[in-house]
């Protein structure tokens, strides 16, 4: 424990009155990990500290003295420090401006911090008011949100949107040490100088006495220009693209935080459509354009002042276009809600923000996903038909996610296709199944197509082989009940992939396969609740003749696709002249013969790794990238050929976007299941080889692993199944224990 007097803590520069020379105890091990959540928070704001603060903090923590490096970190933040609060030992709360210079951007946010003496070990949540601020500041609306007579003296002094930024990484109460940091977001209706009256607390009764709680703030506010934008496809017509737009200082444009729909606060970069506008203040900008991830994102420099620019155009460059090999991009697990979404006043985002996302990222399908948070308000959306603002070749279509429903605990649901979105009998959703066999079959009465999602959960393993033996916990959300439904005939699917750790999904995948079941798998992003940054960051590619969303929901059914993170593919995949995707996915052999096997395979790399995989894990995000396949030294990933689970040949390509036409050859010796995969980046779905007619019986191990799968699961699901719909639960998992008893018996010792 370091002690520091407050010349040292408090720097006199900032004025503090005599009462707070009091000695105080710091220490750094706490002010260093506030410091590191601080930062990841305005990096995730748009708004990262700048190379030499992040340096000089960087080498304060690496300082031998304490003290000194307690100082030097706060002399470090003080910089940005609007508001000063000092909560004195009898919680009363004033404050006094910091160093930080008030200035704001029209139409924009700007961070700030503030710093917290707490002298009372305080642990409520730090509020802030001001008169100034509230919803009447904004100009704009959620697409939902009703409009509002206003007051005109009241539209004029609430020209601002000041809060506390208290959402993960930071916390919604304070820690009760001395000395900690918060995060104040300040939106600026208007341009020019405008004063605000800013007052915090820590609750009813904290004031205190003679006003001394609240402070008026002069600002500057820099005025912003409406930049038109020239967006081109690739073939040169009005296109959309994201663009992530930042100034010599790292700020990003517009600032994610109290960005309103269609902009999303969660991501760093926006969506345009040729013709619309971008907001900006005098500077110079770096933008960053991109059309999702089977196009190159390209960067350009611009000015900004009263003359130039007059538009920024821009036109996108694909590296590869798999439609015009009859491969066609969807994501089935997309949602308007929950999450990372706001949720009031608007209950989640509409359609035209969701459109916006899907043809931002070049999907030709997006389902958008009606789920347990405001399943009530969303589901006015489903309609069994394609969203009427789909366009040619970018369809949108409503469907579901069981979640957030009593048979969650089973793992969750994706319902696709569906006539009707109400289970039946029921008008909330806590009437429900609470397994998912009755949900399945439901939905397989009306001609869904259905699947488990974000299948890993619940089935995690240590090994970093396939497929592993090794018993998962079943305790989870993922694919976990689909080790019991998949022994009952045609209810379920696929399984999903992409949008979790690579072994955990394979793993139970392979498994089912080596004992002869025909589950696919379509890839899935989970967005905005698994990965917040795009839609279609996993993705299937399903082949087909003409694009209709019943076409490739079907082609996900028959397996007629390849899954991955749409920075590698693979194509054209046949074995012995039967394709994937032709509607036969079985080559019958009347004997042991050598089988060829063809792809098209194409994978993009930067030339140089990307510093952000080293050392990370396979349990880390991004799960699937095309960098966790890079040959080490090389700008090369392999492709393999997998027979029954396991990589039986291997052949490296050039990860430089060009499409490479490879061959490989095996002699299957009985009855197997083989695909093509480009390690944690795609992987298609199987071609079955039947020998003498025999059914697949790969692995006894397998089987025996099923089994005890069985058993497992229904540890951790049945105290949570009805009491009421046990004994019908009961049964199904016995059934799937006699049918891996047989498939045990029916399978050879390998």
């Amino acid at each position: 424990m370091i002690k520091l007097t407050a010349s040292i803590l408090l720097p006199v520069a900032i004025g503090f009155p005599t009462a707070l020379c009091a000695q105080a105890d710091i220490s750094l091990q706490p002010l260093a990990q506030q410091t590191r959540r601080l930062e990841q928070a305005l990096v995730y704001l748009g708004q990262p500290l700048s190379p030499e603060a992040a340096k000089a903090i960087n080498n304060a923590m690496g300082m031998e003295d304490e003290q000194s490096a307690v100082a030097r970190i706060q002399n470090v933040l003080d910089e940005l420090v609007l508001v000063e609060v000092e909560i004195n030992p009898e919680s009363r709360v004033k404050l006094r401006q910091g160093r930080a210079r008030p200035e704001l951007v029209e139409q924009g946010t700007r961070l700030f911090l503030v710093k917290v003496l707490n002298q009372a070990g305080v642990t409520a949540p730090l509020r802030v008011f001001s008169p100034n601020s509230g919803p009447t500041s904004l100009r704009s609306r959620g697409e939902h949100e009703p409009a509002m007579e206003l007051d005109k003296a009241d539209v004029r002094e609430r020209w601002a949107d000041i809060s506390i930024y208290s959402i993960p990484p930071m916390a919604p109460r304070l820690t009760g040490l001395p000395v900690e940091y918060e995060i104040l977001q300040v939106y600026s209706r208007d341009r020019g100088q405008r004063s605000a009256k800013i007052a915090m607390d820590v609750g009813q009764g904290t004031q205190d006495i003679g006003f001394r709680n609240d402070i008026l703030v002069a600002f500057n506010i820099a005025p912003t220009r409406s930049i038109p934008l020239r967006v081109l496809d690739e073939n040169g017509e009005s296109g959309v693209a994201s663009f992530l737009i930042r100034d010599r200082q790292g700020r990003v444009y517009p600032n994610p935080s109290k960005r309103l729909e269609p902009d999303f606060p969660f991501q760093q970069h926006v969506y345009r459509f040729d013709g619309e506008n971008i907001r900006l203040p005098a500077g110079y900008y770096t933008v960053a354009y991109g059309g999702g991830p089977e196009f190159h994102t390209r960067t350009k420099e611009f000015p900004v002042d009263d003359e130039a620019p007059e538009e920024i155009e821009v036109q996108l460059q694909r590296w590869i276009d798999p439609a015009t090999y009859g491969w066609w991009s969807g994501d089935h697990h997309v949602h308007a809600s929950g999450c990372a979404h706001y949720k009031n006043p608007t209950e989640g985002v509409g359609p035209l923000a969701m459109l916006r996302q899907i043809l931002g990222e070049n999907l030709n399908i997006g389902a958008v996903l009606t789920w347990g948070p405001s399943w009530y308000f969303q589901k006015q959306f489903f309609s069994s038909m394609d969203h009427p603002l789909s366009r040619d070749q970018r369809v949108m279509h409503y469907d579901v996610e069981v979640s957030g429903f009593p048979s969650s605990h089973t793992g969750h649901l994706v319902l696709l296709g569906l006539k009707e979105d109400d289970y039946p009998g029921t008008t909330r959703i806590e009437e429900w199944p609470s397994w998912d066999l009755p949900v399945l079959k439901w939905a397989k009465s009306q001609g869904a197509v259905t699947g488990f999602s974000h299948s890993g959960w619940g089935l995690q393993v240590s090994s970093e082989t396939l497929p592993s033996y090794e018993m998962p916990g079943f305790d989870g959300i993922g694919a976990n009940e689909y080790i019991v439904d998949v022994t009952h005939d045609g209810v379920i699917d696929f399984i999903s992939a992409v949008d979790t750790p690579y072994i955990w999904e394979m793993n139970i995948w392979y498994h089912t396969l080596n004992v002869g079941f025909r589950t696919r798998i379509s890839g899935e992003t989970d967005f905005p609740c698994i990965y917040q940054e795009r839609v279609g960051l996993g993705r299937s590619y399903v082949k087909l003749d003409e694009l209709s969303y019943a076409g490739w929901v079907d082609g996900v059914q028959e397996g007629a696709a390849y899954v991955g993170d749409g920075k590698s593919h693979l194509m054209d995949f046949e074995a012995g002249g039967v394709a994937l995707g032709s509607g036969n996915p079985e080559l019958k052999l009347d004997a042991s013969q050598e089988v060829r096997v063809r792809v098209k395979a194409a994978a993009m790399l930067p030339r140089y790794p990307d510093p952000r995989f080293d050392g990370l894990r396979k349990d880390e995000k991004p799960y699937w990238d095309v960098e966790r396949a890079r040959i080490p030294g090389t700008r090369e990933v392999p492709v393999e050929l997998v027979v029954n689970g396991r990589v039986v040949d291997t052949t490296p390509i050039q990860a430089d976007g060009r499409v490479h036409e490879l061959e490989f050859a095996f002699t299957p010796q009985r009855s197997s299941w083989i695909a093509l995969r480009i390690p944690m980046s795609s992987h298609t779905n199987p071609i079955f080889v039947t020998v003498d007619g025999e059914p697949i019986r790969a692995s006894r191990r397998s089987a025996e692993w099923c089994l005890a799968a069985v058993d497992q699961c229904w540890t951790q699901k049945a105290p949570r199944i009805r009491e009421s719909e046990r004994e019908d639960a009961r049964a199904a998992y016995e059934h799937a224990r006699a049918t891996y008893r047989r498939l045990i018996s029916e399978s050879p010792v390998l």
